[in-house]
């Protein structure tokens, strides 16, 4: 198989990263931030075109306050240290996620970012930002609802297509490959509608020990797999016609003479 073209990463483990050595937990999403900038720089020099990041979803409003301020800051941070340097490397930034409630600073930061790059051609990196898969599809669903109260679609004329284009990451193509860290095996309400035929990768590394390394180890192995998006690969197809010579031809033949019978 060939080189994925989008790949999306759930950076997970910066807390438990941390608390195995005894630092608190800010620590730990700082080391995290450290890893995203190496995995960014390696995704580029490999020559992927889409990049996206599980940053902060719209649950972890709910963690503790001094926690929220804390990743906060470290986007704010990261945004004004490296946004000039991902400008330079022709990094694209695309930022995924609800901003209507945030506040004005990390809007015009988040802005800014997407501006400054826009006409970039290489790598696309995908920040979700107070993202929640279940949130982006309500706001698409009711994006196509007022078209239909508007009389302006009919609803049976809403398709799938209609859905992709109407949520944060119309344009893009789907991820090919999911990566999680930390060895949690489960989504987090992350990409549902466009992880349908995504491969995935639950990687046993905390998030901050996740290193180049490992994404290309983790693309080598999606080399190695077959994707059918429901249907056959070459091979299966091979061997079905084969069986329908040998097998299902002659069943074939029979129900027809004894339906002549």
């Amino acid at each position: 198989m060939s080189d994925p073209r989008h790949i999306a990463i759930i950076m997970d483990g910066n807390g438990r990263w941390a608390k195995q050595r005894g630092l608190p937990r800010v620590a730990g999403h700082k080391a995290g931030v450290d890893a995203l900038r190496e995995i960014v720089r390696a995704a580029g020099d490999k020559g992927l075109e889409f990049l996206t990041l599980f940053a902060f979803s719209s649950e972890n409003w709910s963690r503790p306050k001094s926690e929220v301020v804390e990743l906060l800051g470290l986007l704010k941070l990261f945004i004004r240290r490296d946004l000039h340097k991902l400008h330079k490397s022709n990094v694209r930034v695309r930022i995924i996620g609800a901003r209507e409630d945030l506040s004005g600073d990390i809007r015009g930061l988040l802005a800014e970012a997407e501006t400054l790059t826009t006409t970039n051609s290489g790598l696309t990196l995908v920040i979700a930002f107070n993202y929640g898969a279940r949130d982006e599809l309500t706001r698409a669903v009711q994006k196509l609802a007022q078209q239909v109260a508007a009389g302006t679609l009919a609803p049976d004329a809403i398709t799938p297509e209609l859905i992709n284009g109407a949520l944060d990451t119309s344009s893009m193509p789907d991820p090919d490959l999911i990566i999680r860290t930390s060895g949690e095996m489960r989504l987090s309400n992350f990409l549902l509608w466009q992880a349908a035929y995504s491969e995935f990768i639950f990687a046993p590394e905390y998030w901050p020990d996740f290193k180049p390394a490992h994404l290309f180890a983790a693309m080598d192995e999606y080399r190695q797999r077959t994707r059918r998006f429901g249907g056959l690969s070459a091979e299966d197809v091979q061997d079905l016609s084969a069986q329908t010579d040998t097998v299902v031809e002659p069943e074939i033949a029979n129900w027809r003479q004894k339906a002549v019978l």
